[in-house]
């Protein structure tokens, strides 16, 4: 590539993947030549402002016409920036709760790399958003998940932290061969990585040989993009690394690490896939319908076990570490019906997801970190403690367990009456979505009871710090917000789409 052709590219279009690689190398930097006395929370307010100046050029970007960049690697279009947004809100409070992060166990002594190696795991992310390429979906794949095994493993002085991230590094070693074999499938047919030209030479494919190979990569990718996003039965390390993984990192793990495998998902299952054609009783459907089954079955048995384990967890990690997995299985439905309004569907209960979950993780961050344990029993008699600190707990669980008046129902809301309106109704799906939310009440309302009507053990009060006071705050009103005008956040998706 010559000099005159890597100045024609748009490089406007990465304005904000610029950014948060331009910060990240500078906190690097930072980070190896402080004194070792001065404070790291710097470096985590700069990696904060760094994020905000990311989400302030994606905005910029709103009204760009959709850009390919690299030979068709990087495309910054309307999918993409819908996304990113959610990301690098999702990312933005991550860092206020780590940043007012402490423990006792020797993380202080690595605080500096783990705001960069945050900043390089959220553009690995942002990469995923953008790609257009085989090559580029697995690079940001893959600096998403080697920053997030660090991350897992940052409490080196601790035996749970320690096997956390060793479980997750084995199994996302085995999601992402798994995953590799199936995308080599799809290039060996295609002869190309390139997702836009995939798709056309799989439209005119029709050599039954082929389709069944397609198939297989099918199952392989999915297969492999399911351990990341940890739905049944692929879910086993995700409770062991929620638990012993900082409670930042979790959080991180939770939200905006599974945005990005549904990014990832949609991205190669809808624009590889969606273009294979098969032939059932005569006529030519898309292969996603002839494959609708697998994935009903996928999200209703996560949907299940997510729902039925958690009743059974005592640690506040491990019952959120199913209640995510709980959730996945809900975003599957949308994607097993693929319905018109299934992308729409999908963006805002990854929204609503991002703000309840968040809110709920930054309270129990405090709560953990004021009495150094994670069993439910710590939150009994918040309300008389923190009165406001319960009430904001009370709004996210209402919104996690979809509740009327909170953005978590509707965008249950949304997902259920998309699987009615596909081609053809998923009426068993629908019954164990529903089913299995009426289940999710007795471990989201039991957290309510520990909260209003059991006696508190000590009656300290409760002091907040800024970051996390912040967190509750921003993500409380915003689920309230959008619970009751959904539309604020729809629009926005709409208007980007047009």
């Amino acid at each position: 590539m010559d000099l005159d052709t890597l100045l024609s590219f748009d490089w406007g279009a990465m304005t904000p993947e610029f950014i948060i690689l331009g910060v990240a190398t500078a906190l690097s930097l930072l980070d190896l030549f402080m004194p070792k006395h001065i404070d790291r929370k710097v470096l985590g307010w700069l990696g904060f402002a760094g994020i905000l100046a990311a989400l302030v050029s994606l905005v910029t970007l709103m009204d760009k016409e959709a850009t390919s960049i690299l030979f068709d690697t990087f495309m910054l279009d309307s999918f993409a920036i819908a996304f990113k947004l959610i990301l690098l809100v999702g990312a933005a409070l991550v860092m206020l709760l780590a940043i007012d992060f402490h423990h006792n166990d020797g993380l202080e002594l690595y605080k500096g790399e783990f705001f960069y190696l945050f900043l390089a795991a959220l553009l690995g992310t942002m990469i995923m958003a953008s790609s257009g390429d085989l090559i580029t979906l697995f690079v940001g794949l893959e600096l998403l998940s080697i920053s997030s095994y660090i991350l897992a493993g940052m409490r080196k002085r601790n035996i749970q932290s320690n096997e956390s991230a060793m479980k997750y590094v084995i199994n996302g070693g085995i999601s992402t061969a798994v995953t590799m074999f199936g995308m080599s499938y799809v290039f060996g047919l295609a002869g190309t990585t390139n997702l836009m030209e995939i798709a056309q030479v799989f439209q005119g494919i029709d050599n039954p040989q082929h389709i069944y190979i397609l198939g297989l990569a099918f199952f392989m990718i999915f297969v492999g993009l399911s351990f990341k996003l940890a739905t049944a039965p692929f879910h086993m390390w995700a409770p062991d690394v929620y638990q012993g993984a900082p409670t930042p990192v979790t959080a991180f793990l939770s939200v905006v690490s599974k945005t990005a495998g549904f990014v990832i998902m949609i991205r190669i299952v809808l624009s590889v896939f969606g273009n294979v054609p098969v032939t059932v009783d005569g006529q030519k459907i898309s292969m996603l319908f002839e494959l609708q089954d697998f994935i009903a079955f996928l999200a209703g048995a996560t949907m299940i076990i997510g729902n039925v384990v958690a009743l059974r967890q005592r640690n506040i990690k491990r019952l959120f570490a199913y209640s995510s997995i709980a959730h996945a299985g809900y975003i599957l439905v949308a994607v097993t019906a693929l319905s018109p309004v299934m992308l729409d569907a999908i963006w805002f209960y990854l929204l609503a997801y991002v703000l309840m979950n968040l809110g709920a993780f930054a309270i129990i961050q405090l709560i953990t970190m004021k009495t150094g344990t994670e069993d439910i029993s710590e939150f009994a008699g918040l309300y008389r403690r923190a009165p406001l600190l319960a009430v904001a707990m009370g709004i996210f669980l209402l919104s996690l367990a979809g509740i009327p008046g909170t953005a978590g129902f509707i965008g249950k809301l949304n997902i259920f009456m998309g699987a009615l309106m596909g081609n053809e109704a998923h009426y068993v799906l629908v019954s164990i979505m529903i089913a299995t939310t009426v289940i999710s009440y007795f471990y989201y309302f039991g957290i309510m009871t520990q909260l209003f009507f059991r006696p508190a053990a000590v009656d300290t009060k409760i002091k907040m710090p800024g970051g996390i006071a912040a967190v509750i705050i921003i993500t409380a009103a915003a689920t309230i917000l959008f619970g009751i005008m959904p539309n604020l956040a729809i629009d926005v998706f709409m208007d980007l789409m047009k």
